[in-house]
C-alpha cells in the first residue's frame, strides 16, 4: 500500500478523504441510475425511440466493464491519489459532455467514456481509504466511501431524474458531472499525497488474472448479485401487477430500497471487520432467503413494502467482497479492487436476463424472487470453492513447513 502509514494520518483528516471519495462515489451512482429516469426526454430529444434511447444505458456499462481492467493496468504505475483524480476528473467531463451531444451516436460514445473509470475509481478508492484505516478497520473504511453510492440510489437519482424531466436532459447530466468535479476539488484537498508503489507496472498486475481466487471471488459478484438485479430490473410491473400499488407510489417505495441499502452498507462493514468470511457467507445466504421470501410476500402490499428493503439491504456483501478482493489480489491489488464493479455490471446483465426468461416463459413477475434465490445459493457455492481452496494450500503450506 502506497498511502501514508495510517499512524501518521489523524482521524480527522482519513474521515475527510473518505467523504471526499464518498462524493465522487455519490456522484458516480447517480450518473449511473439516474438516465434510466429520463430515457423518454433524450429519446424526444434525437427522435429516437425509448428502447433506442436505452442504448446509452448499455454503453455506460460497458464503459464498467471494459473500462476497469483498462485502467488499473494503465494506471499502475502512478500514485493512487492523482490517479483517483484523473478518473473522476474524466468521469466529471465526460457527463459534462454528454450533455453537449449534437447527434445520439455522439451521446452514446460519450456515455461509454464516462463509464470508463467508474469501476477503476471503486477499486482506488476502496484501496486507498482501506490502507488509511488499518486492518481492524478496512471493510468499514471501503462502506464509508461506498456510502456516496448507496446515498445516490436514496437522493441523487431523484434529484437527478427531477432535473432531467423538468430541466431537460442535457441539464441532468451536466449536474451530476458537477457533481463529479466537485469530487476532483475535494480529494486534492483531503486525500493523502502517496508515492507511486514500488515496482508496480502493468504485468505485475496482470498477474492478478493468473490467481483463481482472484476469479472466483470476482464469480460471487457476478453470479451471486444477479439475484437482486433480476428482481430490481422487473421491480416496478411486479409491484403494480402483483402487490397492487398504484404506479404514482413506487417511486415512494423504490426509496426503500435505497434506504436497505445505505441500511446494509452501514451494517455489513462492521461485521466484515471482525469476520470477513463468515459476513460474505452470511450475506450472501440472507440475499438468498429474502429474494425467496420475496416471491410470496410480493402478493400483498404491505408486506411487499418492507421486503424491497430488505432486499436493498444485501447491498451488505459488496464492501466485503471489495475487502476480499484486496486480500486475494496480492500485490496486484489495483486491478483485483478494480474489477469487482464489472463482475456487479456483469451481475446486472446476466440477473435482469433471467428474471425476464421467467416472466416470459409464463412463470409470472413474481418468479423473479425464486430465480434470484437460485442465483444467491449459486453465487454462496462459488464462495465455498473459493474458501476450499484457501484451505487445502493451507494445508499443503502447513505439511511443507513441517518437512522442512
Amino acid at each position: 500500500m502506497s498511502v501514508e502509514p495510517s499512524a501518521s494520518i489523524s482521524l480527522a483528516r482519513a474521515r475527510a478523504a473518505e467523504a471526499a471519495l464518498a462524493v465522487g462515489s455519490f456522484a458516480i451512482g447517480t450518473g449511473e441510475f439516474a438516465a434510466m429516469g429520463f430515457l423518454p426526454s433524450v429519446a424526444d430529444g434525437f427522435a429516437v425511440a425509448v428502447p433506442q434511447a436505452g442504448q446509452i444505458i448499455s454503453a455506460y456499462a460497458l464503459g464498467v466493464v471494459v473500462g476497469a481492467p483498462v485502467f488499473a493496468v494503465l494506471g499502475a504505475k502512478l500514485a493512487r491519489r492523482n490517479f483517483l483524480l484523473l478518473l473522476m476528473a474524466i468521469f466529471g467531463v465526460g457527463n459534462i459532455a454528454s450533455g453537449f451531444a449534437t447527434s445520439f451516436p455522439m451521446l452514446i460514445g460519450l456515455r461509454f467514456l464516462s463509464g470508463l473509470p467508474h469501476g477503476a475509481f471503486f477499486g482506488v478508492a476502496s484501496l486507498v481509504a482501506a490502507g488509511m484505516a488499518g486492518p481492524g478497520g478496512r471493510a468499514k473504511a471501503v462502506g464509508r466511501v461506498m456510502l456516496g453510492l448507496t446515498v445516490a440510489t436514496l437522493l441523487g437519482t431523484p434529484l437527478a431524474t427531477w432535473a432531467g424531466q423538468v430541466l431537460g436532459w442535457r441539464a441532468a447530466f451536466a449536474l451530476v458531472g458537477a457533481i463529479g468535479l466537485l469530487g476532483v476539488a475535494l480529494s486534492s484537498v483531503f486525500v493523502p499525497h502517496d508515492e507511486p508503489e514500488q515496482g508496480a507496472g502493468p504485468l505485475r498486475e496482470l498477474g492478478a488474472l493468473r490467481n483463481p481466487q482472484v476469479w472466483l471471488t470476482l464469480g460471487v459478484g457476478a453470479v451471486g448479485f444477479g439475484g437482486m438485479f433480476a428482481v430490481f430490473t422487473y421491480i416496478t410491473p411486479t409491484l403494480v401487477h402483483v402487490s397492487g400499488i398504484p404506479l404514482a407510489w413506487v417511486p415512494a417505495v423504490l426509496a426503500c430500497f435505497g434506504a436497505g441499502m445505505v441500511l446494509g452498507n452501514i451494517v455489513g462493514p462492521r461485521f466484515a471487520d471482525r469476520g470477513l468470511l463468515p459476513t460474505i457467507v452470511g450475506a450472501i445466504a440472507w440475499n438468498a432467503a429474502v429474494l425467496a421470501l420475496f416471491s410470496v410476500a410480493v402478493h400483498w402490499a404491505w408486506s411487499a413494502v418492507p421486503f424491497v428493503l430488505l432486499i436493498g439491504t444485501g447491498f451488505a456483501a459488496v464492501p466485503a467482497l471489495q475487502t476480499r478482493l484486496m486480500d486475494v489480489g496480492r500485490d496486484a491489488q489495483t486491478l483485483a479492487a478494480a474489477l469487482n464493479h464489472s463482475a456487479l455490471n456483469i451481475a446486472n446483465a446476466f440477473g435482469a436476463w433471467l428474471g425476464g426468461a421467467a416472466i416470459s416463459a409464463g412463470y409470472g413477475w413474481a418468479s423473479t424472487g425464486w430465480v434470484g434465490a437460485l442465483l444467491a445459493l449459486a453465487g454462496l457455492a462459488v464462495f465455498a470453492v473459493s474458501v476450499a481452496l484457501d484451505k487445502r494450500r493451507g494445508s499443503a503450506t502447513a505439511t511443507a513447513s513441517g518437512a522442512a
